[in-house]
């Protein structure tokens, strides 16, 4: 007789809604047309896909697109339909552990600690085939609709998309290396090298993650700005050079210190926050011939760029989608210099889910990143 596999995850409602599943006591729900949407994205169908492990999942972290899906039902240019998609899972940034391989795979097995690299390309289109599978129109990405997240007990999921995570490396710091590649990514465009000098605008999860990548690669000096006292403490315990709270100076102000910080402009910035007014800002603080990277994803699709001081500076702009080949090299930085556990500030249980969001949103100037545990 096949093993049950009992699961258990969290569902999104609708828009600020989340609610807790768990397969042994479904009867709870007394809606049985949601009822039953949700007994069949809990179910754990076997034999399993012969590529494809059965993962126990333990530590998922709460992105930022996370949250924008729950409390705006929107992040860029994406959407949630909830016709087509309610009751929906979020959740992609994962770890976890592997507890039955498909027939196919050979290079897991039960028992082996993973992290999950949550996008599956089609790998025949022109993106696929040149190496910038992240750019597929047709990849399959966890938590992007129409495809569901991961916040739940067990998941089937491709065999060439988990890594192995050291037994040394925390199941925390394991869900962490999703965020963590993203920052990797745009700091290997940025061309990091050592005695750098780095601007990073937002001391939120994704600019520590950078800030600790812009480390590992060896920069001399990193600049951190944000709003938040209490990110930049983040920043600053985690090893950046200096901190500015742009929300308590002029702009004028702000460019002068940013300066007299990196000897009249950095040859990096990379804005992780998204924002019109920093992107823009971006572009007319970095260094003559220096690079500017667009990690943050605003919500805007138009905004306005100083283009003169971009083109008289020769100021190289490169935005970031995603990541690619790059979560080897994020393991191995983990384990070696980069605590990127320490970023995470609040700690949930599955069960806490709704707190973690809500808490996301309304405590946004003192959580910095949350992260569910799930039994």
């Amino acid at each position: 007789m096949e093993e049950k596999f009992w699961n258990k995850g969290a569902f999104m409602t609708d828009l600020n809604t989340m609610i807790v599943a768990d397969e042994q006591h479904l009867d709870l729900i007394e809606d049985p047309v949601l009822r039953e949407s949700v007994r069949k994205k809990l179910e754990v169908k076997l034999p399993l896909h012969p590529d494809k492990v059965l993962l126990k999942i333990e530590c998922v972290g709460v992105c930022g697109s996370d949250v924008h899906y729950f409390h705006e039902g929107q992040c860029g240019t994406f959407f949630l339909d909830k016709k087509r998609d309610i009751p929906y899972m979020l959740g992609h940034e994962a770890a976890g552990t592997v507890v039955a391989v498909g027939a196919n795979v050979k290079d897991l097995k039960a028992g082996d600690r993973v992290c999950c690299e949550p996008g599956k390309a089609c790998g025949k289109c022109e993106m696929c085939r040149s190496g910038k599978y992240n750019l597929c129109r047709d990849v399959i990405f966890w938590a992007t609709p129409p495809v569901q997240g991961c916040y739940m007990r067990y998941v089937e999921f491709y065999a060439d998309l988990c890594f192995r995570i050291p037994d040394t490396m925390s199941i925390e710091a394991g869900a962490m290396i999703e965020p963590f590649a993203t920052a990797m990514f745009a700091v290997q465009t940025a061309e990091v090298k050592k005695g750098d000098t780095v601007f990073i605008m937002g001391s939120g999860c994704i600019g520590l993650m950078t800030l600790l990548a812009c480390r590992h690669k060896g920069a001399e000096k990193i600049i951190l700005c944000d709003l938040e006292d209490i990110r930049l403490e983040k920043a600053m315990e985690l090893g950046a050079t200096a901190v500015i709270n742009n929300g308590k100076c002029s702009e004028e102000e702000f460019y002068a210190e940013v300066r007299r910080l990196t000897d009249g402009g950095p040859r990096v910035v990379i804005e992780a926050i998204g924002n019109a007014v920093t992107i823009r800002q971006a572009g007319e603080l970095a260094g003559r011939g220096g690079v500017v990277v667009l990690l943050g994803m605003p919500p805007e699709d138009i905004i306005p760029f100083n283009i003169n001081a971009i083109m008289d500076n020769e100021v190289q702009v490169r935005p970031i989608f995603r990541y690619r080949y790059i979560f080897p090299e994020c393991i191995e930085a983990a384990a070696d210099d980069c605590p990127i556990e320490k970023v995470i500030s609040d700690l949930y249980d599955l069960d806490d889910i709704q707190t973690a969001f809500n808490d996301s949103i309304s405590r946004k100037n003192e959580v910095v990143k949350a992260a569910i545990r799930i039994d």
